[in-house]
């Protein structure tokens, strides 16, 4: 049985040898605390896939000509959170090893983990665009250092980490939280200048990891742990496409979708925003 390609597009812009970009699927949702389901996110992602137009207005552009080659899911969630980490680290790393641009499609926050470690690897003055609207700062949670509540608190050891649109945390994830380098939604929402200010704060090159709970849930309602506000879609393109401008993005991940059977709005927002990135990743005219 022939894989997926990712929005049905012709198997001759979907084969590894000649994508720029490769999509590693995570359907994992072990450590979830609330409502479980976002190991369908990856499933749910392709299937709304098939159905966006593949013609990117904004920049004129059909990406998917460059390439998008799909790894199939990776693990399931019976397996052991450090063991899933680690079967992310090393798939990232083998196509990392290949120059391919490298993105990820879950699954619970936790996949980040992994990620960030093989990309940590590869490139040198690397920062952490972290877009959430929780910390995950949590050195433990559970009994566990590899649940979805930790999954930026290694990276905010060895990485600058630029965290937008928190507006959700525990009182014990603030000691660990880098000075000057939350962007809280509540005082984004008030600052016209919180965009440009950010993208100071951003190393040359850049890994982004976002939750879609940083959305308000008036437009992405299908996560696990939904919070009041957010950011609307415009303003997170435009701050997305600044990024893109000013910084070299080295990939990125998309978590926490969790489908639902009667609202399938969410998922194709994934979609979008996946396909926005790499239109912005190669289509912009600077």
């Amino acid at each position: 049985m022939k894989n997926p390609t990712f929005a049905g597009i012709p198997e001759k812009y979907a084969i590894l040898e000649k994508s720029k970009t490769i999509l590693i699927l995570v359907p994992y949702d072990h450590t979830v605390t609330w409502k479980i389901g976002s190991k369908n996110g990856p499933e749910a992602f392709l299937s709304a896939s098939r159905h966006m137009e593949l013609y990117d207005i904004e920049t004129d552009s059909e990406v998917y000509k460059r390439g998008i080659f799909i790894v199939p899911s990776i693990v399931n969630s019976s397996i052991s959170s450090e063991k899933m980490i680690k079967k992310v680290y090393e798939t990232a790393k083998k196509y990392l090893s290949k120059d391919k641009f490298v993105t990820f499609i879950g699954g619970e926050h936790s996949i980040s983990i992994g990620g960030i470690q093989a990309f940590g690897e590869k490139y040198t003055n690397m920062s952490i665009l972290h877009m959430d609207a929780h910390t995950d700062l949590r050195p433990i949670y559970k009994g566990s250092p590899y649940n979805h509540a930790c999954s930026m608190y290694e990276a905010s050891k060895k990485y600058p980490l630029i965290q937008v649109g928190i507006r959700s945390m525990d009182i014990t994830e603030k000691k660990y939280i880098q000075n000057g380098n939350i962007f809280y939604y509540h005082e984004i929402y008030q600052n016209e200048f919180w965009m440009e200010e950010a993208i100071q704060k951003l190393s040359k090159n850049v890994f982004i990891s976002i939750d879609i709970d940083v959305f308000d849930p008036s437009i992405a309602p299908s996560t696990g742990t939904p919070e009041p506000g957010g950011l609307s879609w415009y303003k997170t393109l435009k701050f997305l496409k600044m990024v893109f401008n000013k910084k070299r993005v080295v990939g990125f991940d998309i978590v926490e979708l969790l489908p639902n059977e009667e609202e399938s709005s969410t998922d194709f927002l994934v979609v979008k925003l996946y396909y926005k990135l790499l239109s912005y990743k190669y289509e912009l005219k600077i």
